[in-house]
């Protein structure tokens, strides 16, 4: 009998504890919920230990000078306001951008372009939240790791359910570039609203919205003749993938010029960010000439490309696993060795460095990383830092403060990287991934800065020889600075591959028909 009644009480307590944790976790969901309400509903009235955290949050600068009085004075960097090209409107496009800042970057002057030739209403664009390359990652994978043994139980959802959870610190369009100019810079163009009408929201909520992802590479007749038609008949078409949808070459001229002006005018930077850019510049010139390395050499990267090129067993499998972790990521079983052999690995800092020397590079320069952190630390850098002393990263430059508000943001901290790169006497990206090849192209808009642009298949057959003795330095040297002297951004004209446009030049990486009349000579004489 006493043994029932104490059954009895301990699965009364049992239940209790459970009916407590329960109300605890809903408690938890909704005081999230309904902070994220309040950051929705305006900057005004939020509370105010909401107005000191970074982007979503709120739109003041970094160096508190809005604190005071709220007056926007006119900027003196701001050109007359075009007039307003009238049209009438077919419809509204909404898009949705996939991939990191860069791969956005270039998708959005696509779509810019494609809402020009259709005549139809661009909605500002929305970043991506959800893959790996977006802001959330800073705040997830931490967390993600540590409970990897669950999400292999447990599936996919697991991971996505936290990503979703932590997307408040996510940055938005407005919080990387500058949103006023984007929207006014191209009205002589194309109509963007940041969002849609009433009477079109209506619409959307009650899901009448035509949602697809467009074929990759397609030239313009594919929008005018299959993606118009479903705007004229739905009033509103959402563009779930926006990566390379829009061909390289064979555009109307006026298309590639509306693309490179996306690029070069209306897509600038946060005053926040673009100042504190230009500091980290003229802390940099302060010390003489500089040279960017675009350093590929990151966990995500080695994750995903499969390459692990001087890792231990530890870290092979520790790659390995993280590469299985993420659905989206296909290809899962990879040769290491084949595809480095191939050009299709990021270069290691060792390699790097050998590279370097061997192409003449001063050893006294300083060399600014541009990259996320390097995988193994110090140990893999060591020879690199070795052989160029003057290594540096925003965050040895900068203090902690000034950093801080970006620092949980990736988009917003490769923005910066983005701004330096553009800056610097020499870009070396160790990998020709989207960065490097959007920068390349805005380099060469510029006035063609030196870029140098690796051969990576040839670069790694040369390091082996010299490494097992079958080269000197001297013959090593030679050959990788001729295999070089015409990779240094100069002018040339675009690759054309007819029907395989990922072997192609990237159209972003050599925009040829937006060079000044004298560049579009010298490749004229080139031909």
């Amino acid at each position: 009998m006493k043994g029932g009644l104490l059954g009895e009480k301990v699965r009364r307590f049992s239940k209790s504890r459970m009916k407590l944790w329960m109300l605890r976790a809903t408690t938890s969901v909704l005081l999230w919920t309904c902070v994220v309400q309040l950051v929705t509903l305006g900057e005004n009235w939020g509370p105010r230990v909401l107005k000191g955290w970074p982007s979503c949050f709120s739109s003041e600068s970094v160096d508190g000078s809005s604190q005071g009085m709220n007056l926007k004075l006119p900027s003196i960097r701001d050109p007359p306001l075009p007039v307003k090209r009238v049209y009438k409107n077919n419809g509204y496009l909404m898009v949705s951008c996939n991939g990191g800042l860069n791969q956005m970057r270039a998708a959005i002057c696509d779509m810019v372009a494609i809402a020009r030739q259709l005549n139809v209403t661009l909605i500002v664009p929305e970043l991506d939240k959800t893959s790996f390359w977006a802001d959330p990652r800073c705040e997830v994978l931490p967390l993600c790791f540590e409970c990897l043994k669950y999400i292999i139980v447990m599936g996919f959802t697991c991971f996505y359910v936290m990503t979703r959870i932590f997307c408040f610190m996510c940055s938005d369009f407005k919080d990387i570039f500058d949103l006023d100019n984007f929207i006014t810079s191209m009205r002589d163009e194309v109509r963007i609203l940041r969002e849609l009408p009433t009477r079109m929201k209506k619409r959307a909520e009650k899901k009448m919205v035509y949602s697809m992802a467009p074929v990759s590479w397609s030239d313009i007749s594919y929008y005018q003749h299959q993606i118009l038609p479903l705007i004229q008949k739905y009033k509103i078409v959402h563009l779930n993938r926006t990566d390379s949808r829009l061909t390289n070459n064979g555009l109307p001229i006026e298309i590639q010029k509306l693309r490179c002006r996306v690029n070069f005018s209306a897509l600038r930077f946060t005053p926040e960010i673009e100042n504190l850019g230009r500091r980290i510049v003229s802390l940099l010139r302060k010390s003489g000439p500089f040279l960017v390395l675009h350093l590929r050499y990151e966990m995500d990267m080695l994750a995903f490309s499969g390459c692990n090129q001087g890792c231990n067993e530890e870290e092979v499998k520790e790659l390995t696993s993280m590469r299985y972790a993420y659905p989206w990521w296909k290809e899962k079983v990879i040769n290491s060795d084949l595809k480095r052999r191939d050009g299709l690995c990021p270069l290691t800092p060792e390699e790097t460095a050998l590279t370097l020397r061997a192409l003449g590079i001063d050893k006294t320069i300083q060399i600014y990383i541009a990259a996320g952190g390097i995988y193994g630390g110090p140990r893999r850098l060591k020879g690199l830092a070795d052989a160029f002393p003057k290594l540096v990263r925003k965050e040895t430059l900068l203090d902690a403060s000034e950093l801080k508000y970006f620092q949980n943001h990736s988009s917003q901290m490769a923005a910066l990287d983005y701004l330096v790169s553009l800056e610097s006497d020499i870009f070396v990206p160790t990998y020709d991934g989207n960065m490097a090849k959007v920068v390349e192209g805005h380099r060469r808009y510029l006035g063609f800065k030196k870029t140098i642009q690796l051969n990576r298949r040839l670069l790694v057959q040369l390091i082996d020889l010299y490494a097992n003795g079958s080269l000197s330095w001297h013959d090593f040297s030679s050959a990788v600075k001729e295999a070089h002297a015409d990779r240094m951004g100069n002018p040339k004209k675009r690759l054309v591959i007819r029907d395989r446009p990922k072997e192609e030049d990237y159209f972003y990486a050599n925009p040829e028909e937006c060079l000044p009349p004298s560049m579009n000579i010298q490749l004229g004489s080139e031909q």
